[in-house]
């Protein structure tokens, strides 16, 4: 079964850039559509961006234009390069599935937008 370990967040000031990583422990090869998921405390965790085998991605409005999803199956990667930072960014990041509902999802890695 595969498993996700994202890393790359931290403390960053608004309009600033992050790039986060989501390594696979195998082959994300038979995974279709893998996302990026964000969730802050208390509320429900939201998908933000979904990319397809063939490389074609999909995001949610609150990021489209600044955020940029993409993978390497070779690395069995993928990555979130996060621009034009806001404060509302500000939550805990997931990779999984883009797809279905997961059943098992990684620590995640904070990002905090803040001056």
């Amino acid at each position: 079964q595969v498993q996700f370990v994202e890393s790359g967040g931290g403390l960053v000031h608004p309009g600033g850039s992050l790039r986060l990583s989501c390594a696979a422990s195998g082959s994300i090869v038979g995974i279709y559509v893998m996302g990026w998921y964000r969730q802050v405390l208390g509320k429900e965790r939201e998908l933000v961006a979904v990319v397809r085998g063939g490389g074609s991605t999909n995001y949610a409005d609150s990021v489209k234009g600044r955020f940029t999803i993409s993978r390497d199956n070779t690395k069995n990667t993928v990555y979130l390069q996060m621009n034009s930072l806001k404060p509302e960014d500000t939550a805990v990041y997931y990779c999984n599935a883009g797809t279905g509902v997961p059943r098992y999802w990684g620590q995640g890695t904070q990002v905090t937008v803040s001056s």
